[in-house]
């Protein structure tokens, strides 16, 4: 689907695309440029080729994955690769795909800020977006204008604004958890303006009152891959009130960049998101964010979704789950390997972690 997508998107407007690696990148500028991003999380699944066996087995799926993919053809329709540097797993596979891999285009590099909000890292964040650009210009044979980029500022800020309506407003979506994701998650391959549409029109059906059932939990984690977990949570009578995913929640906005020279609004986005570990967001202010969305959606639980040897992942979950177990909230960790089928020792403890929270509720 993807694959036809993008050939489409360049026989229709001659845009040329970039296979993008998690998880935060300026997809803003990509927009103003007329270059469709095209994600990467892996891809789930047992690894496309061999290359992943290049390796350390201690590297994270979605590393492995993603460089086998890589070298086995797989991106070859699109034109380029872009590398956030999420992780040093990450930050490595941008000279192994190029080195070893056999991928023989393009390839760019993004660095992020890290770290709390100050002038220092603004000024870095600044920097990298504008050396970013710059590449890009030179790639694409475009100039980067002003006012283009405020207007692709303004089309991302709207996609946040219909994210956040349809992930605040849950109990009113009548769509159950897997179909939700689905919609929400195609925006790491559609073009901006196609997904904003297929938002607002989700966004527009949300019911007066609560359609929800079951009881409510908080899921944070990496991506929500495979989609049977989502299945099986709902199967068990629970449904996910508030995300805390890298691939979706923690990737909207709540304050849209203020109109002015769009370099700094661009910047102010970056710092807009959510707490993130995946750019060194102060653990403390972490759990005040994680302990604020179970507030507001009334979670009676917490499942933490992690992929196994996710460094920047799994050093936050002692400290959720100390977080929340001192407030008397239940917390079920699973890991998982970026398989496409949920085990069947998973969805048993899925199945047992909503029935506890199901007898919490009973006896409230």
């Amino acid at each position: 689907m993807r694959r036809a997508y993008a050939r489409r998107q360049r026989e229709a407007f001659g845009r040329r695309s970039l296979a993008v690696l998690p998880v935060h990148y300026p997809k803003e500028i990509l927009t103003a440029l007329d270059v469709l991003a095209i994600e990467l999380w892996g891809p789930p699944g047992p690894p496309r080729g061999d290359a992943a066996g290049r390796l350390q087995s201690y590297v994270c799926a979605v590393v492995r994955n993603a460089l086998a993919f890589l070298a086995s053809g797989g991106a070859d329709v699109v034109d380029g690769v872009l590398f956030p540097h999420t992780c040093d797993s990450l930050q490595g596979l941008a000279t192994l795909a190029t080195d070893l891999g056999g991928w023989g285009k393009e390839a760019f590099v993004f660095q992020h800020a890290r770290g709390p909000d100050r002038a220092s890292a603004r000024a870095f964040a600044e920097a990298e977006l504008r050396s970013l650009a710059r590449e890009l210009e030179s790639w694409t044979g475009r100039r980067l204008e002003p006012d283009g980029l405020a207007g692709a500022l303004r089309l991302h800020a709207e996609i946040d604004e219909a994210r956040a309506s349809l992930l605040d407003g849950r109990a009113r979506v009548a769509m159950d958890d897997p179909e939700l994701y689905a919609l929400l998650r195609r925006g790491e391959w559609l073009w901006p303006a196609d997904h904003l549409a297929e938002l607002r029109a989700a966004a527009a059906r949300l019911e007066a009152g609560p359609v929800q059932r079951g009881v409510p939990v908080l899921v944070t984690g990496y991506v929500p891959e495979p989609p049977g977990l989502l299945a099986a949570l709902n199967a068990a009578g629970a449904w996910v009130a508030a995300d805390d995913y890298a691939a979706v929640g923690r990737r909207v906005a709540r304050r849209a960049p203020a109109g002015g020279d769009p370099w700094k609004a661009l910047v102010d986005r970056t710092f807009a998101l959510p707490p993130c570990p995946t750019r060194g967001a102060d653990q403390g202010a972490r759990m005040r964010h994680l302990v604020a969305l179970a507030e507001r959606s009334g979670a009676r639980g917490v499942l933490v979704h992690v992929q196994k040897f996710c460094e920047p992942e799994l050093f936050d979950v002692p400290a959720i789950l100390r977080t929340f177990r001192e407030r008397g909230m239940p917390v079920l960790v699973l890991e998982g390997e970026l398989e496409r089928v949920l085990a069947g020792q998973a969805e048993t403890r899925v199945e047992a972690f909503v029935e506890m929270l199901r007898a919490g509720v009973r006896a409230a």
